[in-house]
């Protein structure tokens, strides 16, 4: 299922080889073919059962073991339906100290949990005048992306909120919505694009070319364990100034602050570029940033939902509080997506995510993510980490591993994952856990 688009200007990503695409006559069996394909009916079935280990590190609490079971259901009608539910449900084998249930109480304590048997859901589609989507958030980013960039809603092993995005296009202006948490008080923020060639001259040939955007995020911080509340807000200018058929560049500057806060301020100059192809789609960015008075760019980020109770560093604080020195910082991202047989869909050959943040007084921030798959896509590997505060006192570091086999025609499936956790506790500190499971699992996919 297809992610909502990411913003005004990183619409013109696909745009080229869509618009040549479109140029090109349909014979009529390839027009019947296509409507054919969006008004059919699509879906999969899957359950994946599991043993799972929840370990202490440093002698922290206690062992639990697990049996997980899966299930997983999903239907989708063309561009514009999607539907994916299903959840992790923990039977206890062992641990948990006493009165601890059968399931895994921590899993649904609170209503928000009850958020994660929607997946996915998705009406509308990045064509729709509106649209709306549904679901845990991973690696989102809002649209300019200088406030939240790279977020993860379920970083925090205990909340497991589904998150929300509703989009929609006026005339010359285009605007992005969301909230983390759409059963709970948490992370919510808008951004407004305004195609200004379509303002000053009307409709272009070809949109969101030149772009003004302001956006403002602000964290209520009462669900999912309470936390400060903050709130920032940011205002760009993007440019694009290269269009070729698949490829594009573009250049940016900003500024943001914390409204209310005199003397936080952070401003951004960078570029980049954007290139698709029947088998490759790729996304770099470069930015230059200033930070002062304790604003930063993209503050909700990959480490925001650990961060929002104890930042990375050497305070010790949540990062509402938390102190963050003057100074540049040079920022730089990749997207790569690759597939042998050509691009589409979620599952390719190479997927590859990365962001690194160099700042000049001497700390490193970095969070990634790969998966490979090979022999015919019958074994995937994947790998992500994320590291925070590289280089002073307090650095954070988490990682994980997974593995897929497929076989019997790759209706069935062996797993095995393992990692490390950092578990929010009611005073604010964070327990770090390590986690392992291995087992079966069977769909219809093939």
């Amino acid at each position: 299922m297809r992610m909502m688009r990411s913003g005004a200007v990183w619409l013109l990503l696909a745009w080229p080889v869509v618009a040549w695409a479109e140029d090109a006559p349909e014979t009529q069996p390839e027009e019947e073919e296509r409507r054919a394909r969006d008004n059919a009916w699509r879906s999969l079935l899957r359950l994946d059962a599991t043993t799972l280990s929840l370990l202490p590190r440093a002698g922290v609490g206690s062992d639990e073991g697990f049996l997980q079971v899966e299930p997983t259901v999903v239907f989708e009608r063309g561009e514009d339906f999607g539907l994916n539910l299903g959840a992790p449900v923990r039977l206890r084998l062992w641990g948990g100290g006493e009165g601890a249930g059968l399931v895994r109480r921590e899993d649904w304590d609170s209503l928000s949990d009850f958020g994660q048997v929607v997946r996915a859901l998705k009406l509308g589609s990045d064509d729709s005048p509106i649209a709306v989507w549904f679901g845990a958030l991973e690696d989102y980013s809002l649209l300019a992306a200088h406030l939240v960039r790279r977020y993860s809603n379920r970083l925090n092993p205990d909340y497991h909120p589904a998150g929300g995005v509703l989009t929609g296009t006026l005339g010359p202006l285009y605007t992005e919505a969301f909230v983390s948490d759409v059963l709970g008080a948490r992370l919510m923020g808008a951004e407004f694009s305004l195609d200004v060639q379509h303002v000053l001259f009307g409709p272009p040939r070809e949109s969101a070319r030149y772009t003004l955007s302001l956006s403002a995020v602000h964290d209520w911080g009462k669900a999912g364990g309470r936390a400060p509340s903050t709130t920032l807000a940011h205002l760009d200018a993007i440019a694009v100034v290269v269009v070729r058929p698949g490829f594009e560049a573009h250049l940016l500057a900003g500024w943001g602050g914390r409204p209310g806060e005199r003397g936080a301020w952070g401003a951004v100059v960078g570029a980049g570029a954007d290139a698709v192809s029947p088998t490759l789609r790729m996304m770099l960015r470069l930015e230059l940033r200033r930070q002062h008075g304790g604003f930063r760019q993209g503050s909700f980020g990959p480490d925001y939902e650990l961060a929002r109770f104890k930042a990375a560093g050497p305070d010790g604080v949540p990062l509402a509080d938390a102190s963050f020195p003057d100074g540049y910082s040079v920022f730089s991202e990749a997207d790569v997506g690759w597939d042998a047989v050509g691009y589409g869909g979620t599952h390719k050959h190479l997927k590859l995510s990365l962001g690194v943040e160099a700042f000049l007084w001497g700390r490193f921030d970095g969070d990634g993510r790969v998966a490979v798959q090979f022999v015919q896509r019958t074994i995937e590997v994947a790998l992500k980490g994320l590291a925070v505060g590289m280089g002073q006192p307090g650095a954070r570091y988490l990682g994980a591993a997974e593995l897929r086999w497929r076989f019997l025609s790759g209706k069935l499936y062996a797993m095995g994952t393992g990692g490390t956790l950092l578990f929010p506790e009611a005073d604010g500190t964070l327990r770090p856990g390590t986690f392992a499971s291995v087992g079966l699992g069977v769909d219809n996919a093939r």
